[in-house]
């Protein structure tokens, strides 16, 4: 009798399946997306105010190390995401879809109206980015369990043959979570910045702060305080949240393998405690969500990342190429999604890698001549570092504690800062390093040898060398004296062939996004059985987006700051992208589109 109830139950199923969706079913993808979208918005928020919040918080680093840091900042939030894929998946296979979803956003919302409630550095000391990275990490938690019940959750009521178009909807979510998030900064931004007048920066010791040209470097309140209305304005996208997925029901797989009392008892044992599935989780984390991951994150958070702190175009206008970008490339998700159901996901995802690792180099380059027509050309003046390389460190220091104080650190710090291109000489062991630019040699200085008066006027004495040999390169060293790159005054401010030119590249590198993430959760959705399908599509999921994408804007700036070269860090996602090209191919098994996800 219980098999005959069994067989009738998966033959209603598939016949409720190969229907068209309802209208409440159609309700319930909305309303998974939406909610859905309010988390991205609240995690990504910080993602699109590393530099700024960096500043905040991380003021008693250099500025090389600071903005590593923000960066480690931002990565914290995804090194915790499997985390939550574990706790959050087994919950969701336990007691069900819908109550996972409300625990992830609750602790996503209240995280983030405390970023906005935090004070500074200056106000708290090291306890601020302590706490700060401490919040990040629970958002990485609520979001590693809340993508999973996400896209199993839509799978699960989508009609068979669909399955890429709609769980697409889902995918939209995180790129208009971060759309979403700058248009609340440029609007917030515009306002606030508009209202109140500059102040003055001081250093640690209350004394004004200089630019290179001995003027005063001012700091915009939006940059001061302004960017915590966001942070504090998302508690009422929490509550619309909330309101949005108490009204939801359970997913029908889920309500039928509970009634059948199918569900798993140990569902993160029987999804990685045996070869056979824990192969399938190892094989969609190198062959596919480990590319899709760097792909994703190089074409959203690093582009913004590159043309606001690497190319120098101001936040503004960089978060307005950004978001035009966003809203052009957006459709490709359901595009790629919708076509993945008649040629299947497998070659449009590793097509989307491949076309990634061919084409990043070019395209970056494109965007650094076209953004900043003035450093791209100075960037043409060779520029060389001769040392003792014993002596130059990885200047990667994200505890603040290391002391970069040999002349080869001294000289590569000097000239990162300015987005300097230039080689690293081997010299004889011994030698004091120098910068070389064009025709012009300056000698470094070993800082840990001088002290008081003598190391203030050494150090501004070098500095002042350096700046002179590259203003004569036509290195544009002071942001408001050069007219050649570009800026947005107004969102719609984007109808000259140089923005037009900007949005283009970016929207090439959101379309690509599009490819590997559009068909990516039909995909893993269809590699696992029901009774694990939360827990083990979480895992390899958020371990190739947690660990392999959030952490590449920091590797990729420190590979790039060490090498002496702006786009070196791009070799990091070339490497993965091509790892799992030749993974995919050769073990990711194709045809999944056609599967019945309801046949276990």
């Amino acid at each position: 009798m219980g098999r005959n109830h069994m067989a009738y139950n998966q033959t209603d199923i598939a016949s409720v399946r190969s229907r068209p969706m309802t209208r409440e079913e159609k309700k319930v993808i909305l309303a998974s997306s939406a909610g859905t979208i309010f988390e991205w918005y609240d995690f990504y928020l910080y993602g699109s105010l590393a530099a700024i919040i960096g500043a905040q918080f991380f003021t008693a680093f250099p500025e090389a190390t600071r903005n590593v840091f923000a960066l480690l900042a931002f990565a914290a939030g995804f090194i915790v995401r499997p985390f939550g894929a574990l706790v959050f998946g087994a919950m969701g296979d336990l007691i069900g879809r819908k109550y996972t979803f409300l625990a992830t956003i609750l602790i996503m919302g209240c995280s983030t109206f405390l970023v906005g409630l935090l004070p500074s550095y200056n106000s708290w000391g090291v306890a601020a980015p302590i706490i700060l990275i401490a919040l990040r990490m629970a958002q990485g938690l609520a979001l590693g369990g809340e993508y999973g019940g996400a896209a199993v959750y839509v799978a699960e009521h989508a009609p068979q043959g669909q399955r890429g178009y709609f769980t697409a909807f889902i995918q939209t979510t995180a790129t208009l979570g971060l759309l979403l998030s700058l248009i609340v900064i440029l609007l917030v931004q515009g306002y606030v910045n508009g209202n109140w007048e500059p102040t003055p920066v001081l250093d640690a010791a209350g004394q004004a702060v200089l630019n290179p040209d001995g003027t005063a470097k001012m700091i915009k309140a939006f940059d001061l305080w302004g960017w915590r209305i966001p942070f504090l304005g998302s508690i009422f996208l929490l509550l619309v949240s909330l309101y949005i997925r108490l009204q939801m029901n359970e997913s029908p797989a889920f309500k039928k393998m509970k009634e059948e009392g199918a569900q798993s008892k140990a569902p993160l044992r029987e999804a990685f405690g045996t070869w056979k599935n824990g192969k399938i989780a190892l094989i969609a984390l190198l062959g596919l969500t480990a590319g899709q991951a760097v792909v994703w994150y190089s074409g959203q958070f690093y582009a913004l990342f590159f043309i606001q702190n690497v190319i120098k175009v101001d936040s503004f206008s960089s978060n307005v190429f950004v978001a035009w970008s966003l809203i052009l490339g957006t459709g490709g998700f359901l595009f790629f999604g919708a076509l993945s159901d008649k040629i299947g996901r497998k070659p449009i995802i590793l097509g989307g890698c491949l076309l990634a690792a061919l084409t990043y180099f070019p395209v970056f380059h494109a965007l650094t001549k076209t953004a900043n027509p003035a450093l791209y050309a100075a960037q043409q003046t060779p520029v060389t570092v001769t040392a003792d390389l014993d002596t130059c460190s990885f200047q990667f220091n994200p505890t603040g504690t290391a002391k970069f104080t040999s002349p080869c650190d001294i000289a590569k710090a000097m000239l990162a800062k300015s987005s300097v291109n230039y080689e690293t000489v081997a010299a004889e062991p011994g030698t004091n390093a120098e910068i070389k630019i064009g025709d012009t040699v300056i000698a470094s200085y070993d800082a840990a040898a001088l002290s008081g008066e003598e190391l203030a006027a050494t150090k501004a004495g070098f500095e002042k060398s350096v700046n002179d040999a590259l203003n004569a390169a036509g290195y544009p060293l002071v942001a408001e004296k050069n007219d050649t790159v570009a800026k947005a005054n107004h969102f719609l401010d984007i109808f000259t062939p140089q923005k037009l030119m900007i949005v283009v590249i970016l929207t090439y590198l959101i379309l690509l996004v599009t490819m590997v993430y559009g068909p990516i959760a039909a995909m893993l959705v269809e590699l696992f059985p029901t009774r694990i399908r939360y827990s083990g599509l979480s895992l390899p999921y958020h371990i190739g987006n947690g660990w392999f994408g959030g952490l590449l804007p920091a590797t990729a700036f420190a590979i790039s700051a060490q090498s002496g070269n702006i786009y070196a860090g791009l070799w990091y996602a070339i490497a993965v992208a091509v790892m799992t090209v030749v993974i995919g191919a050769l073990f990711v098994p194709g045809g999944t589109h056609k599967k019945d996800i309801f046949a276990d």
